[in-house]
């Protein structure tokens, strides 16, 4: 069985010839495409490497599959410039291939393709008649490629046109909804100079003041306020001019006409031109009526939880950026990302009502821990919370903090009907973050700190690294873009063979991901998985798999096909895997899926039911990651007859004692009837370890 590659690679696996015949590491469909398709696919595969092309993997097959025919009828025909070649080279514009190297990478597949290719043998001249056609291609590529950037231009000229149109009627607007706010606003507006002196005030204010609003205009605001605070209003505008503060929010007396000082909210702001200099500064006045003590109200019900009474996690992010800014800075601070272990199962078990108390009983114990510091704690999430403590000489240090907050939460909780109810949380610990950091950035660093923490287990804690935070945004990244990629054709199908360790003949191939990515290179079947397991991607790229597999499996040997556990899990299973073999008709036994053994053992979903109704309809079933779990009982409960030792077991295997339980996890599999296959066998010795040890197929780079 061969697969070609866009490299003109091929890669077969027989009976016969169990070894590599080329450079691929794919099996061949039947019925191999000719040669002119294999140079389309090798020249789609070059071009969409050098620019974006909007189109699935097929569809780009399909194109230039059509372009390369019009190459050929150039080629093929009597005119000097041939007239198909100008039009291909339109058509590679009209596609989109307008990448920095699309051309040359055209150039550099055709003019050694077309020279090798059996169609063209015939053609006279042939070096030359290939560069008549590549340059009529370039000539209409050329041509094409100038037409569109003057249409863009010419777009962009109108589309300048029409927004500068739409400016200046926005600026009108805006300037009549302004005008319209500042007059009939109840609250009082003051639009100043930056030394304060007032340039224009709204009825609103003036009725405060009990003044016409003409008496106001040459005024210094600072003048209009009780003697007593205007130097706080004052330095709080400095504050604001100067950058450091974003926002002045002070509540100061006004003096009225009859001298009757009244308490109001300002709220104040500069309004800066576009080089950054301030030129006006604007401030809102709120008489301190009944209306603004219950705005002030809802304000603080918006900004707090209302079961614990603690700041929520708009106030905590607020505060993080005050503290940071004002921070020591010999001691920084510190955040505490809490997430309370097992909640969820405490919840269901007791109801609302108890882990309502349980949580106002976690924000207690958390305010008496840090009782002795200046400290925020704040609910952030369900049974989340945070905390921010800005460092002193006297703080305790970080390790101290977390044992303190374990301590505390241990100590039992006697609830509404007796339960003593005690827990633990996992924490991540941001320790004196850069001041300038953002704190939604913070935040974010603090809750990846706290997800690695949770890996580990219950009551664990974790250190911010930035090194590490570095690399899980970069993944993070990776996995996000993930579908894109498959939609774009990155993602491709591999397979690898299985070859039985006694003879060194084929005993099955393996279909694997792969992904080419244009900046990272290729990334391996197993950080695909992975990345698609955490973005609920793995379900249908699983569907693919199996499918894509099923078309390209050799009716002689069995394909085999790995699950995770959410796949083995999946209620869809066995349907979509009846529905593959229908569409490719593929015999049942031909195909064998790998379960993971630790969601077999844990009855994860549907996992058992999958394996057993498998079973029944003739496709066989390989027990993965075998031997670490005390899955030999596997081997009893679910029809399996194949299994596949764990790869952090094999790792091991030099060791003594690891050793033996190798071989003795083996001669039991054997007793059972199972057929034992060995993973990363990359060289003869340990394939003869391996086959020494009762082993009976293998896989990894010694096989290809």
């Amino acid at each position: 069985m061969t697969v070609p590659l866009p490299n003109g690679d091929e890669f077969s696996v027989s009976p016969d010839a169990p070894e590599r015949t080329a450079s691929s590491a794919s099996p061949k469909r039947k019925n191999a495409a000719p040669t002119r398709a294999t140079l389309a696919r090798k020249w789609a595969y070059l071009v969409t490497g050098t620019a974006y092309l909007p189109y699935t993997h097929a569809q780009i097959e399909e194109h230039f599959s059509a372009l390369l025919d019009e190459v050929f009828a150039a080629m093929l025909s009597d005119d000097a410039e041939p007239a198909q070649a100008t039009e291909a080279g339109a058509r590679l514009v009209a596609l989109r291939c307008v990448g920095p190297d699309s051309l040359r990478r055209t150039m550099e597949v055709l003019g050694k393709g077309l020279l090798h290719e059996p169609e063209l043998r015939s053609v006279r001249s042939l070096p030359e008649r290939v560069l008549q056609v590549l340059g009529a291609l370039a000539s209409g590529y050329g041509e094409a490629l100038r037409e569109s950037i003057q249409t863009q231009q010419e777009d962009l000229s109108r589309t300048l046109v029409t927004l500068e149109r739409e400016t200046r009627r926005e600026l009108v607007l805006t300037q009549a909804r302004f005008e319209q706010l500042f007059a009939g606003s109840k609250t009082g507006v003051a639009v100043t100079r930056v030394d304060g002196r007032v340039q224009r005030v709204n009825p609103a204010f003036a009725d405060m003041l009990n003044r016409p609003v003409a008496d106001l205009s040459g005024l210094n605001l600072y003048d209009l306020v009780h003697p007593e605070d205007a130097d706080g209003l004052r330095e709080g505008y400095r504050k604001l001019l100067d950058g450091e503060s974003h926002r002045l929010e002070l509540t100061r007396r006004l003096v009225t006409d009859d001298e009757e000082p009244t308490w109001a909210g300002f709220t104040g702001a500069v309004i800066r031109d576009p080089a950054g200099e301030a030129q006006q500064l604007i401030t809102l006045v709120d008489g301190d009526t009944d209306v603004s003590l219950l705005q002030r109200q809802l304000s603080r019900q918006a900004l707090h939880d209302p079961l614990t009474g603690l700041p929520n996690r708009q106030f905590f992010g607020t505060r993080l950026e005050r503290a940071l800014r004002h921070a020591d800075p010999s001691f920084g601070v510190t955040v505490y990302h809490l997430d309370l272990d097992g909640f969820s199962l405490i919840a269901a078990g007791l109801g609302q009502k108890q882990s309502d108390d349980l949580l106002k009983n976690v924000a207690a114990k958390l305010r008496a821990v840090v009782g002795g510091e200046d400290a925020l704690i704040a609910r952030i999430g369900g049974d989340e919370f945070g905390i921010l403590i800005q460092n002193t000489a006297t703080s305790p240090d970080v390790a101290t903090v977390i044992g303190m907050i374990n301590q505390e939460l241990s100590e039992p909780v006697y609830l509404e009907g007796g339960s003593g109810v005690a827990v633990s949380a996992c924490v991540g610990v941001v320790h004196r973050p850069p001041r300038d950091i953002a704190p939604n950035e913070l935040l974010r660093v603090s809750d990846m700190t706290l997800r690695r923490a949770q890996v580990n287990g219950y009551r664990q804690w974790a250190l911010s690294d930035s090194a590490l935070d570095t690399r899980e945004r970069h993944e993070f990244g990776l996995a996000v873009s993930m579908a894109g990629a498959w939609e774009t054709g990155e993602i491709e199908v591999h397979f690898r063979p299985l070859t039985w360790l006694e003879d060194s003949k084929p005993a099955g191939i393996e279909a694997r991901l792969a992904w080419n990515h244009p900046r990272h290179g290729r990334i391996g079947h197993d950080t695909c998985v992975r990345f698609a397991d955490e973005t609920g991607l793995i379900i249908p790229l699983g569907e693919w798999l199996i499918r894509t597999a099923c078309e390209e499996s050799d009716a002689r040997l069995p394909m085999v096909v790995s699950l995770t556990p959410h796949q083995a899990a999946d209620p869809d299973l066995v349907g979509s895997v009846r529905n593959v073999l229908t569409a490719t008709g593929l015999g049942p036994s031909r195909l064998r899926l790998g379960f993971p053994a630790g969601a077999v053992l844990a009855e994860l979903g549907e996992t058992v039911d999958n394996l057993h109704l498998l079973a029944e309809i003739g496709v066989d079933a390989e027990l993965q990651d075998f031997g670490v779990a005390g899955d030999v009982v596997c081997l009893v409960d679910v029809p399996v007859r194949t299994v596949r030792i764990a790869p952090r077991l094999a790792e091991r295997r030099t060791e003594p004692l690891a050793e033996r339980a190798l071989r003795n996890l083996i001669e039991t599999a054997n007793i059972a009837g199972a057929t034992v296959i060995a993973d990363g066998i990359d060289s003869t010795g340990d394939a003869g370890w391996w086959k020494s040890a009762g082993a009976h197929i293998g896989a990894g780079r010694y096989f290809g």
